[in-house]
């Protein structure tokens, strides 16, 4: 998987207070609005797609790609909330945001036997101790979200490492979705997010 939120060299102030006090009306009730319908279809989608993976080991490519739209369109719904990148993120599945990227390779074979081990002990050997780590590496990055906030209103710039930091935070928890949740790989997240 490749994640990528672009660190701009100036962000605006204007954007920045216009988000922050009527974010929720603009930007966070439609689209979450929308995701929350859209999330249901994804969820029988993964039902069905567990069965599938079951009987045949593989992921079925038109299930994958609409996936792959979802959580696209929801990191750029994060992006702009966590102020990683300025403008309005584009509504719809098929959308494109060249400040967000999101490529993840398609698997011509998934394991059986791994999806019933992620399936029955996944969040044992892997939600566990990954949400344990993301847990207190969120709460830093709340922070850090926090700070930037003031940096971005005086100065108009976003500390780059803090920039990556935020976005390897976002990068983890989306690798360990892809892994336990959305069936789309069978590679062990790494505890990193680089």
């Amino acid at each position: 998987m490749e994640l990528s939120i672009q660190h701009q060299e100036s962000y605006s102030r204007g954007e920045l207070l216009l988000r922050t006090f009527f974010g929720w009306i603009y930007i966070i009730i439609p689209h979450l609005f929308l995701l929350f319908f859209i999330s249901i279809w994804s969820s029988i989608l993964t039902f069905i797609t567990w069965w599938i993976i079951l009987f045949t080991g593989k992921h079925p490519k038109g299930f994958f790609d609409f996936q792959v739209k979802l959580i696209r369109w929801s990191l750029r719904l994060s992006a702009s909330l966590e102020n990683l990148a300025d403008g309005y993120p584009p509504f719809g599945l098929n959308a494109e945001w060249d400040k967000v990227k999101l490529e993840i390779p398609y698997p011509e074979k998934l394991g059986r036997g791994t999806l019933l081990l992620k399936t029955f002990f996944g969040w044992l050997y892997c939600g566990i101790p990954h949400c344990f780590l993301l847990f207190f590496r969120s709460i830093w990055g709340c922070i850090l979200v926090f700070i930037a906030w003031w940096v971005v209103l005086f100065t108009g710039k976003y500390p780059q490492s803090w920039h990556e930091f935020n976005v390897g935070t976002i990068r983890w928890s989306f690798r360990l979705s892809l892994y336990l949740f959305y069936l789309m790989t069978d590679d062990y997240p790494p505890f990193s997010g680089k």
